[in-house]
């Protein structure tokens, strides 16, 4: 707790209360564990999933390609009776039915994926702003680290220089001065 504390103190308060809110949330997440998303979905949510799933597949393309293909063949050639003679006006309103249910259905998965993609922005943002906080501590803790090992330093080198000082004074005293060469 103490560790917290100093760290707090080369933070801003602002700052500081930041990390200690993202740091519980990030907690919680992890007691919680992973959130299901597919299990909290409403049975609306599930059918726009599976229809824009479908229509977005080239297996529907090439369903529906087959299918329209059929039909205009089969209503050009008069292999059958035209049902649905040039301009296949009853297949422009099958067509236009199938889109104006469609695009509701598409639209609902679309806006449900947006309000994820923007949480996880938003996840994105907190977990980025803490790593800045936390690379900010880290920082700190290296030049106080720093900063003891020079403190260090410097006295290890004034405590040598006196130590050699004095073995300086001693020979002096003892031999008298140098021999000049």
């Amino acid at each position: 707790m103490a560790n917290a504390d100093k760290q707090r103190d080369h933070l801003n308060e602002e700052e500081a209360e930041l990390l200690r809110q993202l740091r519980e949330v990030r907690r919680e997440q992890r007691l919680r564990g992973s959130p299901d998303t597919a299990g909290k979905l409403t049975s609306g949510q599930r059918v726009a999933d599976m229809v824009a799933a479908t229509m977005g597949s080239w297996r529907f393309i090439i369903i529906q390609t087959t299918i329209l293909v059929f039909w205009v063949a089969l209503n050009v050639t008069a292999y059958v009776q035209r049902w649905d003679p040039y301009p296949f006006i009853l297949l422009n309103l099958a067509l236009s039915f199938q889109a104006a249910y469609a695009a509701p259905f598409i639209m609902m998965s679309q806006n449900r994926q947006q309000d994820i993609d923007r949480a996880d922005a938003a996840a994105d943002y907190q977990i980025n702003i803490k790593a800045e906080l936390e690379i900010e501590l880290l920082h700190e803790k290296l030049d106080a680290l720093r900063e003891k090992e020079v403190l260090a330093l410097t006295e290890a080198v004034r405590f040598l220089s006196s130590q050699l000082g004095k073995s300086d004074e001693g020979i002096t005293k003892v031999g008298g001065p140098a021999p000049e060469q």
